[in-house]
């Protein structure tokens, strides 16, 4: 265990985008409702109420609602109780379905104890985000075809924990959005495949122009020539003057549209002018913009972005200032030292096992590899004289006989032998179509015995033209995937290089640096591990779930369970994949216990990290498996959304944080830098870990600075990626833009 005197804390200046609210006098009541509400009905009718309610914002947490009155609100909170019915008919009045057949008894709770750090953040979240006007500026930064590029504000509440209260705080934060200017309507109308209706909308990703419904939704249905009869119940059905209008025009006359928001399963019908279409990489081709050109334009400068926070957060003071609050400066590690952590050891130190023994720095993994060689030898390579059989698909007009023999040198320099055969196939001038099924003939030959191997090869090496980066959202797909889901059927493993990274020789250096250890773990080699075990536990459990929505099934999800199992010192075991139908969001119990085998994890310590939250019972199931067959559980959450970013400052400007730089949340969260990119590719994401708690005598809830060490050491695990995944984002990752900002 990682005891407070063990902490090492920044070197530099580090800050977050987290500030601390301040205040005092705050107007505020509390009140609840019979019957009791929901949390999601709570927290829909508290954004409802402030939304229409002038001089008043409301929140919920469970099982109360908070509300505040502005510094110098006309209508007393008193009033406020007084008037709840004819509230109540306001909101019926605007036509909000979930709402308007409900009636609830209003009565005022006294406030016996000081409002919780998390209401008032919650106020501060509500207040920004129903103030009229919009407190916060947009700036676009490209404009094409009346697609846009903008930089806005994102915030949420974020209490942070501090000298062991729990103090109210939010997180400011920028982000790139696109934005089309034109309606759906206006798309429609003026698009050459308007002739084909279903083609052009359905699945189309659309938002409501007049925020009635919140967030991205679907076009699932279309509806065409409605009756009038229908249009009329339609109109009479409208929350506002957009959706009324829209459902009155001409083109609603011949065509309305079907939309489902989020995971429910209702749709909504709409006139096409009351819709924009939204800007995805499935849809930007029938924009006439390229995806790839407006990912580049998402990245924001560390100047700009050091000038868009101090922007939006004079912004967001001058609408909290009404309501009795200021913003105190971003949590820092000049103010808040003790909150900022670093690994003792630097992370480029941290030592690895190799192979005989070997023992060298993270930053030296090449040497270590040439000196010891992988630290196992999967067992169909236990002979070093047995060489792994590589078969080449150059689907791209240029030579690879030097990067071939560079491969070949650089295997041989980690004791492995190896044997090429060099395929090349043009598919200039093949549509997409033919393409694929070239490549398809080209996979299924693999299997027919070859005059030069008799057997099949043991990984593929694929080389993509640069054109297949993007080809994921087209209607048949991209090569990589064709290629990857052929192989996997056959157990064979593959390797895609794009031609971009290889037209420079100079850049030999590092792909050779990332794909040679990439091929010898994927064919069940262990490059390394680490040197010293890993204290927090005996074994560690990565659970992921991966979905696909199905638009003909609703409410239903294609789901692949995964589990990743690795030992003490961070040794890749095994995985188990489950395909399986899911309703909502909750892992199976049966899957659940399928994870832990008595024989195997009886009297162990066993870490899970869950990609996201846990769900439903998923963790009483977990725990009640645990104790029935002797083992330890320590739970920890992964996510990767609404997390406030790390910076270091240099010269008053933010720049990129170190790997491994930490902010301590509260005493079972942090947020933990996992990885460093360039400035031109954005900042990326750090990780926001969650320890469970619970009184359970199955559960073991650690530290979060012991956790957060852990972690980042598992990190270093990634096999393919020499410079802690900087070369990976640059040269190998598929959608390199798509995870910074």
């Amino acid at each position: 265990m990682i005891a407070a005197a063990t902490i090492n804390q920044t070197k530099t200046l580090s800050s977050s985008e987290i500030f601390r609210l301040n205040f005092s006098n705050l107007n505020i009541m509390c009140f609840q409702l019979k019957p009791e509400i929901e949390q999601e009905e709570g927290i829909s009718l508290s954004f409802h109420l402030s939304r229409i309610l002038p001089h008043i914002v409301v929140v919920w947490d469970k099982p109360y609602f908070y509300a505040i009155g502005k510094s110098n609100n006309s209508m007393s909170m008193r009033d406020f109780g007084i008037e709840w019915e004819s509230i109540l008919e306001q909101i019926a009045a605007e036509g909000i379905k979930d709402f308007i057949d409900r009636t609830w008894q209003f009565q005022e709770v006294p406030l016996t104890k000081t409002v919780s750090a998390n209401v008032i953040s919650l106020f501060a979240y509500q207040v920004l985000k129903t103030s009229k006007p919009y407190p916060f500026s947009s700036i676009t930064a490209l404009s094409k075809n009346g697609v846009q590029v903008r930089r806005e504000a994102e915030f949420w509440a974020e209490p942070i924990e501090i000298h062991g209260t729990l103090q109210p705080a939010i997180t400011l934060t920028t982000k790139s959005k696109f934005l089309l200017t034109k309606t759906l309507a206006e798309f429609y109308l003026n698009h050459a495949d308007k002739h084909n209706p279903e083609k052009l909308l359905i699945d189309l990703n659309v938002r409501s122009l007049s925020g009635d419904i919140q967030g991205n939704g679907t076009i699932i249905q279309l509806i065409k020539e409605p009756s009038l009869i229908h249009k009329q119940k339609l109109i009479g059905q409208a929350k506002n003057e957009i959706s009324k209008k829209a459902l009155q025009d001409n083109l609603s006359n011949k065509l309305l549209v079907a939309v489902k928001f989020g995971k429910g399963k209702k749709l909504y019908e709409y006139g096409m002018a009351a819709l924009r279409p939204c800007v995805t990489s499935a849809t930007a081709n029938k924009f006439g913009v390229k995806w790839g050109d407006l990912l580049k334009e998402t990245k924001i400068l560390y100047k700009k972005r050091t000038e868009l926070l101090a922007t939006y957060k004079k912004e967001a003071e001058n609408a909290l200032n009404n309501y009795g609050f200021e913003l105190g400066l971003s949590i820092n590690s000049r103010d808040y030292p003790e909150l900022f952590w670093q690994p003792q050891v630097a992370i480029e130190n941290t030592p690895l096992l190799f192979g005989n023994g070997v023992i060298g720095a993270q930053s030296k993994i090449l040497t270590g590899l040439s000196r010891g060689g992988v630290y196992h030898r999967y067992y169909k390579f236990s002979d070093p004289s047995r060489p792994i059989r590589i078969t080449v698909l150059n689907f791209c007009e240029m030579g690879l006989d030097y990067f071939i023999e560079q491969l070949k040198q650089r295997l041989k320099s980690y004791k492995f032998e190896s044997l090429f055969v060099n395929n090349s196939i043009s598919l200039k001038n093949l549509s997409g179509t033919k393409a694929r099924a070239t490549v398809e003939e080209l996979v299924n030959e693999l299997e027919v015995v070859n005059e030069l191997i008799e057997i099949r090869p043991d990984i593929v090496l694929a080389v993509l033209p640069q054109s297949d980066r993007n080809a994921d959202e087209e209607d048949g797909g991209s090569l990589y995937h064709k290629i990857y889901d052929l192989l996997l059927r056959r157990q064979i493993a593959s390797q895609m290089i794009y031609e971009d990274t290889l037209k420079n020789p100079d850049y030999y250096k590092n792909i050779l640096n990332q794909v040679v250890p990439g091929i010898l773990a994927k064919l069940g080699n262990l490059p390394f591990v680490l040197s010293e075990p890993l204290e927090i536990a005996d074994c560690f459990i990565g659970l992921d779930i991966s979905r696909e929505s199905k638009t003909k099934l609703s409410g239903t999800m294609n789901a692949c369970a995964s589990m990743r199992l690795y030992g003490k010192q961070g040794e890749f075991i095994r995985y188990l994949l489950k395909d399986t139908l899911i309703q909502g969001e909750e892992i199976p119990k049966q899957f659940l216990e399928g994870l832990l085998p008595k024989k195997e994890f009886e009297g162990k310590t066993v870490l899970i990290y869950r990609d996201g939250p846990f769900r439903g019972q998923e963790v009483a199931n977990l725990l009640e498996w645990a104790e029935a067959i002797g083992c330890k559980l320590i739970l920890v959450e992964c996510r990767k959304s609404n997390i406030p970013r790390l910076y270091n400052l240099v010269n008053k400007t933010i720049a990129a944080p170190e790997k491994g730089l930490a902010l301590r949340i509260s005493s079972t969260e942090a947020v933990l830098v996992t990885t460093q990119v360039t400035e031109k590719m954005g900042l990326a994401y750090p990780l926001r870990l969650t320890v469970i708690t619970a009184n359970h005598r199955a559960l073991i809830s650690p530290p979060i600075e012991q956790v957060v060490e852990t972690t980042l050491k598992l990190t270093l695990l990634h096999h393919g990626a020499l410079k802690m995944l900087a070369y990976q984002c640059q040269y190998m990752e598929r959608i390199r833009w798509q995870n910074c900002d």
